[in-house]
């Protein structure tokens, strides 16, 4: 009954475990479509900035894989031993390497995609390759002109500073406060704002890009602690008047689409793989 159980039904190859840089945690996988694929996906895990890898986040590949892309299932450096920025330069020595070895890159349309940590990831990372930025790794995204064609930011943390809002908007538990602090100041010790940690806070403030912001498509339950930062980013992508596709699911929790046999669960990649099919004009 799992998607492992009937590997013939896959239609997919898998090449694992393949470096893209010097440091241990710099691996990637790559899921092969059996058929040419239709696009490209970079897809980046969450756990909060501190635990989880591509490994656990292996039905992410298949999922899109058996849709037609080749996905690129990348791991990272974590917090907090190693905090901000370090995932996003591994994500721009990632993208690096998959520009110099993928001649389809530039060809097929491209697609940047993460949940929770992640969504902060590929949402940071966007905006790099959308303007100038002072910090090294940002100005290496840009240099590396590896802009998405769209972005999947699904029930992200997309401000990292000033952890505490969550608990002025409305009440929560302590066990959730304690959580959340514990990954704001992991990956963000000192808790300053105006970096790329805090991707919502720079495309809520920023109204000049360099190169166009790509459409994105977002997702949150109602019962996820994180749901207020999924609505400003819709409302920040509208101003802007980028194309937002932001869907709410009623009674879910954080990261309830990677439970995949549940209904909801299932109509959120519906929703997501639709929202691909416009924005890259696969209709």
């Amino acid at each position: 009954m799992t998607p492992r159980a009937r590997r013939e039904l896959n239609s997919l190859f898998i090449e694992r475990d393949i470096k893209y840089g010097s440091m241990p945690d710099h691996t990637l996988d790559i899921y092969h479509p059996v058929k040419p694929p239709k696009g490209i996906v970079v897809y980046v895990h969450g756990g909060g900035f501190r635990i989880l890898s591509k490994d656990t986040h292996w039905i992410m590949g298949l999922g899109f894989a058996r849709r037609g892309y080749r996905v690129y299932n990348l791991n990272y450096r974590l917090a907090p031993k190693h905090p901000y920025p370090s995932a996003l330069e591994d994500l721009a020595l990632g993208l690096e390497w998959i520009r110099a070895r993928d001649s389809k890159l530039g060809k097929l349309p491209l697609v940047f995609a993460g949940e929770s940590a992640g969504a902060n990831l590929v949402s940071a990372t966007t905006l790099a390759a959308c303007k100038r930025f002072s910090e090294p790794f940002a100005e290496e995204i840009f240099e590396l002109g590896v802009r998405p064609d769209a972005v999947l930011a699904n029930c992200g943390v997309l401000q990292v500073s000033d952890w505490p809002r969550f608990a002025r908007r409305k009440n929560i538990s302590k066990f959730v406060e304690e959580r959340l602090k514990e990954v704001s100041l992991a990956y963000l010790p000192d808790d300053r704002p105006g970096t790329l940690a805090d991707p919502l806070l720079i495309l809520e403030q920023e109204r000049a890009w360099e190169r166009p912001l790509p459409p994105f498509f977002s997702s949150v339950g109602t019962k996820d602690p994180l749901l207020d930062d999924t609505r400003r980013l819709d409302r920040a992508l509208r101003d802007l008047g980028v194309y937002s596709d932001s869907r709410i699911y009623p009674g879910e929790v954080h990261a309830f689409h990677a439970f995949i046999w549940r209904e909801q669960a299932l109509r959120c990649w519906t929703d997501q793989f639709a929202f691909l099919d416009r924005a890259l004009h696969l209709e």
